[in-house]
Parts: C-alpha cells; sequence; structure tokens
C-alpha cells in the first residue's frame, strides 16, 4: 500500500482561501500538492509535472471550464487519474459519480477530516 508521502494531488479551485485550506489540510497528513488556480493552470501543470499526478480534486463550477471537462482533459495525458469533485451547489451531487466521471464528491463548506477522508476513499484507501 502507497503511503500520503508517496501521492501527488492536484487541486484546482478558484477561490484563493478554499485552496489554500485544502493545501494546508492535505500538507499536514503527508500528501504531495500541486496547486492551480484555474483549468488552464491545471491543464498546464498536466502536461509539464514530470511525476505521477494521483487525484485531481477541482471545484464543479469554474469560469470558462467545468470541473468534470477539466478531469476529462487532464485524463487524455493522465489516464489513471482520479477525481474528486467539490462544490457549494447541493445539486451537483445528483448525478452518479461514475457517470459524472468522477470517482468522489465532497460538499463545500468541508471539514478536514472530512477532506482527508474523501481523499483516502477516491485513492482508494491506500494513502
Amino acid at each position: 500500500m502507497a503511503d500520503a508521502s508517496s501521492r501527488t494531488i492536484l487541486v484546482v479551485e478558484d477561490e484563493e482561501e478554499v485552496r489554500s485550506l485544502t493545501r494546508d489540510v492535505l500538507e499536514m497528513h503527508g500528501y504531495t500538492v500541486l496547486e492551480a488556480q484555474d483549468p488552464e493552470d491545471a491543464v498546464r501543470l498536466g502536461e509539464t509535472h514530470p511525476g505521477p499526478i494521483d487525484l485531481l480534486i477541482t471545484d464543479v463550477v469554474m469560469p470558462r471550464v467545468s470541473g468534470p471537462e477539466l478531469a476529462r482533459r487532464l485524463r487524455g495525458r493522465r489516464p489513471t487519474l482520479r477525481v474528486l469533485c467539490m462544490s457549494g451547489y447541493p445539486e451537483s451531487a445528483d448525478r452518479p459519480a461514475g457517470e459524472a466521471g468522477w470517482n468522489g464528491w465532497l460538499q463545500k463548506p468541508f471539514a478536514p477530516d472530512g477532506l482527508v477522508a474523501k481523499v483516502r476513499e477516491c485513492l482508494g484507501a491506500t494513502s
């Protein structure tokens, strides 16, 4: 089983406070965190980051490109990428995760422990 220190997570969130909190919580639990403030930055990171990216955590609703569309683009280059979508809009959770193209769903606002539990779940409890 891989531990958290061997896992890299890309966090894409246009709200600075949410992105910073997410990064801080994940780093406290030993994950390596890459950050992007928008989908364009995330695609660049996905193309240029030399190592693996194990999990994408993305907001569902962002300017120009949705989280699920971003996941589709990144999976074009990284087909094993797991995806955790988050949103402050509860109706987005109505679609089954597999149908929507993501591996997990997190409602905002979230507690730090809830974030870590969802990350572990999305990574197959190997983190």
